[in-house]
C-alpha cells in the first residue's frame, strides 16, 4: 500500500489545473531528451499532483514531434505512481458528439516512425497491450466526468492517426469499418510507455467535431476544435479535481505495478550498461 502521486497529462484544452496548491514548474532531465515542457508540481489536498502540457506551454510542439519516451520518464522521475491523459479526439460515431468525453479503453495504433518502447537491442522486454488501460483509473475518470456535469460513455476504441493533418475521408471511413471510435493522434505510443513504466494509464477523449466521415458535414477545421476545446476544458478541469478529490486515502496495489517481473528476456550477462542507465528510472525496480 501507497499514497497517491497523480500525473496529468494535458493535452488540447487542457493546459492548466487552477486547482493546484503549492505549485511550481520543476525542469525534469531525462536521459531520452527533452520532455514537452517542466512539470508543474504541486497537490490537491493531500494527494501529490505532476502535471505536464502535453505539446508544451502555447501548444509548440506538434503530435509527430512529441517525445514520448521523454515525457513518461520524466513523470516516472516525478514521483508519479498514476497517469490520467486528457485530450482532444473526433468522432466516428454518430451517438458520440461534441462535447461529449469517452473514457477510453482500446487502441488502434496507426502512428509511424514514433518510438514506441524503452526497451531494445541491450535490453529487450515485451509487456502484454490486450487490456491497455487500468480499469479501477478509468471507472474513477468517468465517474469524476459525470460529477462535473459531463456526459461520459464508458469505455471506446481511440485510433492513434499519425497527424498533422486531419484524415481523409476514405481513412475515416475505413476507420469505422475497423470498429474504432474516436480518433486521434497522441495516445499512441503514450499508453504503451506508461505500461513499460509500470504507471497504471487512463484516457479521458474530448469529443471536439464529427471525423470527415460524415458526407453531408463540413470538413474538419481547426476553428471548430478550438471552440469545442474550450467548451470541453472547463469541464475537463472540473474533472480532474473531483477525480483526484475522490481518490482513496490509501492507494492499494494493482497488478499493473509489477508487470515487468514477467517481461524481460534479455540474460542478465547480456545486457548493456548504457541501456540499463537510461532506464534506471522506468525498469530500476527489476534491473
Amino acid at each position: 500500500m501507497t499514497t497517491w502521486t497523480i500525473g496529468i497529462i494535458g493535452g488540447s484544452g487542457l493546459y492548466q489545473i487552477d486547482a493546484l496548491e503549492d505549485a511550481q514548474w520543476i525542469r525534469v532531465n531525462s536521459p531520452f531528451g527533452e520532455a514537452s515542457d517542466e512539470i508543474l508540481c504541486g497537490r490537491i489536498g493531500p494527494v501529490r499532483v505532476r502535471f505536464l502540457p502535453r505539446h508544451g506551454r502555447g501548444h509548440r510542439v506538434a503530435p509527430s514531434e512529441l517525445n514520448v519516451r521523454a515525457n513518461i520518464d520524466a513523470l516516472k522521475r516525478a514521483g508519479c505512481t498514476d497517469i490520467l491523459a486528457i485530450g482532444a479526439v473526433g468522432s466516428l460515431r454518430e451517438e458520440l458528439p461534441p462535447g461529449r468525453f469517452v473514457a477510453v479503453d482500446q487502441f488502434i495504433d496507426r502512428t509511424k516512425g514514433r518510438p514506441s518502447s524503452f526497451f531494445g537491442t541491450g535490453m529487450v522486454a515485451h509487456v502484454s497491450m490486450a487490456e491497455p488501460v487500468c480499469p479501477r483509473l478509468s471507472a474513477m475518470a468517468a465517474d469524476a466526468v459525470e460529477a462535473a456535469g459531463g456526459t461520459v460513455v464508458r469505455g471506446g476504441t481511440y485510433l492513434a492517426m499519425e497527424g498533422p493533418q486531419f484524415s481523409t475521408r476514405a481513412e475515416s471511413h475505413l476507420y469505422r469499418q475497423w470498429g474504432a471510435d474516436v480518433i486521434g493522434m497522441t495516445a499512441m505510443p503514450e499508453a504503451k510507455l506508461c505500461r513499460e513504466a509500470e504507471m497504471p494509464y487512463a484516457l479521458l477523449g474530448m469529443v471536439t467535431d464529427y471525423d470527415c466521415w460524415r458526407e453531408d458535414a463540413a470538413f474538419v477545421e481547426v476553428s471548430q476544435v478550438l471552440e469545442q476545446m474550450h467548451a470541453n476544458g472547463a469541464i475537463a478541469r472540473q474533472a480532474v479535481e473531483r477525480f483526484i478529490a475522490a481518490l482513496p486515502e490509501v492507494r492499494e496495489p494493482t497488478p499493473l505495478d509489477t508487470v515487468l517481473d514477467h517481461a524481460l528476456i534479455t540474460a542478465p550477462d547480456a545486457r548493456d550498461p548504457a541501456v540499463l542507465a537510461k532506464l534506471d528510472a522506468v525498469a530500476g525496480r527489476v534491473l
